[in-house]
């Protein structure tokens, strides 16, 4: 089972934007049709609660909060509990999925995504749960780096980042030399 895809969906509906019922059928693309259409205001709300709740565990995980982290995820799983079922379509294709009760579409992403989060703080640890370096970003990422050393969300925003710091320092330069004498 590849419980990273799982997390990933809940690192995608961190960074999601859920204005609206259109914003969350746009982070559920793997979703048939028919199943985006009956997502409900409902959803919405259910969502935005979450989202709120796993970017707490990913602002714990970056600041060094384990038992917070922990804590956390625990109570998102009793919120969403977890029934794996295996699904696939033919014999060679088996596989688990973790859903919920069937409860709604809504209830059974939530509990993939904290499911997936959840495995992947007990195989690397809460340090690698990050929220971007770049001030006017704030989206959140798993650090795969090979030695946990990630900061940035993106190579846009390191760059980004990277480019403001240069520029800053150069001006900081600049207004230290002193004005040359006017002849």
């Amino acid at each position: 089972m590849n419980f990273d895809a799982y997390a990933r969906n809940g690192v995608d509906l961190v960074n999601a934007r859920l204005d609206d019922l259109d914003d969350l059928r746009s982070l559920l693309p793997g979703a048939d049709a028919g199943l985006r259409e009956e997502i409900t205001e409902r959803d919405l709300v259910t969502f935005r609660r979450a989202r709120k709740r796993l970017r707490g565990v990913f602002e714990y995980g970056a600041s060094g909060q384990d038992a917070e982290a922990v804590a956390e995820l625990n109570a998102l799983l009793e919120a969403y509990p977890v029934h794996p079922h295996i699904s696939g379509h033919d014999s060679s294709d088996w596989h688990m999925h973790p859903a919920s009760r069937g409860a709604s579409m809504a209830v059974d992403y939530l509990a993939g995504a904290v499911w997936g989060l959840a495995v992947w703080l007990c195989e690397y640890g809460s340090a690698r749960f990050g929220v971007c370096a770049d001030e006017r970003c704030g989206n959140v990422y798993l650090d795969t780096s090979s030695n946990c050393c990630r900061r940035f969300c993106s190579e846009r925003c390191a760059t980004r980042s990277h480019v403001a710091a240069h520029r800053a320092r150069k001006r900081a330069a600049t207004a230290d030399q002193p004005l040359a004498p006017v002849s």
